[in-house]
């Protein structure tokens, strides 16, 4: 482009009417005395306004036009939220599957980068644990609103303006740390220090600005939160409880939440979020359950054997509609993380009316088939960790083994003080195992850090727990 032509420059605020938005998904405080309280009646009917929007955008989509063309529906078949079930779901085999035949980014997006009337995107990517990672594009509405959301969370658990707040989760292509950075700067007023992974800031220099800068918040995934607090404790000789940290965010799941609060002597609260959509539902500070935003999506948690939406209390794999994406919509998206709703009775202290989550349990692609049993990993770690003799670090290897070609389950735990412990905890854990998963395991306690060549701890917020070596052999 010669400089004395004319150019389209997207600025990103002219790119939003910014009020709007305000006004339509508000952020804290007006969240609060807001749609916050809404009864489930005006809940509903937000929601089923929106979702006639969304499926309206939908079919404007090639990807949905195929793969619901090609179930047989057509458009106007949709006449409400209470049709949701009958829409085929849809998962990330088919947006694989769309990037391979329309690459670089896929046809299940509305956006591109560039054109007469281009928009200043964001591209941001899931984890890539196998394979190439699965790109994002974000609009400026639709990034707007998920800084929006992240925003109520944090609000939800007690941070406030002029917070000093670690964010430890990763920076890089995925969406964990550059996400938090828009939600404090933008709408909570509180000061984000972004130390990234232990790859980004060695663990040591982490603990140190802790240290230094008066850290009262702190941003991780649980593995790295006990990661932090043992360096402090083991190396370093410093106990993070005396950092008076106020508060701790993370994404719980079925970890043990408990020694996490122990180790840093503040509450610790629980949260979901995807790489697409940022936090779909929260803990509040009483820690009961987490609240979808339901103004913002529509959740069904379905059977995957039966695709039966579940009752309340039953779990299933969470399908994610959303009621807020322009430029890239959900619609009946299965993530295959295995959660249930809690009934709406008793109603939360904190007065939100939203509907509740109990918590993620974990994966459906997670679960392992060993000698006819399936096996999660999760229940696996939890076990491990509720031993106080462990630092609550493990690793799983699946491997076929002898003449019979037996698959054999390898439990690796670290073990602080190793000498003292490792035939106790070795004995303790795999009798224990044996009732939590059905079969029986190899327990090998393993000294502190030594782990970290397999999980990758201490280097990125994506931490491995299995290696399944009847894929690699």
């Amino acid at each position: 482009m010669n400089i004395s032509e004319p150019a389209n420059f997207p600025w990103y605020y002219r790119s939003l009417d910014m009020e709007q938005i305000w006004r339509d998904f508000p952020p804290p405080p007006d969240f609060f005395s807001g749609v916050f309280r809404a009864s489930r009646d005006e809940l509903r009917a937000l929601q089923d306004r929106r979702f006639l929007q969304t499926m309206k955008r939908g079919w404007e989509i090639p990807f949905f036009q195929r793969h619901w063309s090609s179930a047989g529906m057509q458009p106007g078949d949709i006449k409400s939220l209470d049709d949701l079930p009958k829409i085929p779901s849809y998962n990330v085999e088919h947006i694989r599957k769309s990037i391979e035949a329309h690459p670089p980014f896929g046809d299940f997006m509305g956006i591109a980068p560039g054109g007469p009337n281009p928009l200043p995107l964001v591209l941001q990517t899931s984890g890539g644990t196998t394979g190439l990672p699965r790109p994002m594009l974000y609009s400026p509405h639709d990034r707007e609103i998920m800084a929006i959301l992240g925003a109520r969370r944090y609000a939800m658990q007690g941070m406030r303006p002029g917070d000093i707040v670690l964010v430890a989760f990763s920076l890089g292509l995925s969406n964990g740390g550059f996400a938090n950075r828009e939600i404090l700067w933008k709408y909570m007023g509180a000061v984000p220090v972004m130390t990234g992974g232990g790859a980004t800031t060695p663990t040591r220099r982490q603990i140190e600005i802790c240290r230094a800068w008066g850290i009262n918040v702190v941003l991780a995934f649980p593995s790295y939160l006990r990661h932090l607090a043992l360096v402090a404790r083991d190396e370093m000789k410093f106990d993070v409880r005396d950092l008076k940290v106020r508060m701790v965010g993370s994404h719980i799941g079925i970890e043990d939440r408990k020694t996490i609060e122990e180790l840093w002597g503040a509450p610790c609260y629980d949260s979901y979020g995807t790489h697409e959509n940022g936090t779909l539902a929260t803990e509040c500070k009483f820690q009961n359950g987490m609240h979808v935003n339901d103004d913002c999506f529509a959740i069904e948690i379905v059977d995957p054997e039966t695709d039966k939406v579940q009752r309340d209390g039953e779990r299933g794999c969470i399908h994610i509609t959303t009621l807020f994406r322009d430029s890239a919509p959900l619609i009946r998206f299965n993530i295959n993380d295995i959660s249930s709703y809690m009934p709406d009775t008793p109603a939360c202290p904190c007065g939100c009316t939203f509907r509740r989550l109990t918590k993620i349990y974990g994966r459906n692609d997670n679960m392992v088939k060993v000698r006819g049993v399936n096996v999660f990993t999760e229940a696996i770690g939890v076990t491990a960790a509720a031993d106080n003799r462990t630092n609550g670090e493990f690793f799983c290897m699946i491997e076929t083994v002898g003449e019979a070609r037996s698959d054999e389950l390898i439990v690796m735990v670290e073990v602080p003080n190793l000498a003292e412990h490792s035939a106790s905890v070795k004995a303790d854990l795999e009798r224990r195992l044996k009732e939590v998963i059905g079969i029986r395991t190899e327990v090998k306690p393993v000294a502190p850090h030594e782990l970290n060549q397999y999980t990758g701890v201490a280097q990125t917020s994506k931490v491995k727990r299995l290696l399944d070596k009847r894929k690699v052999t």
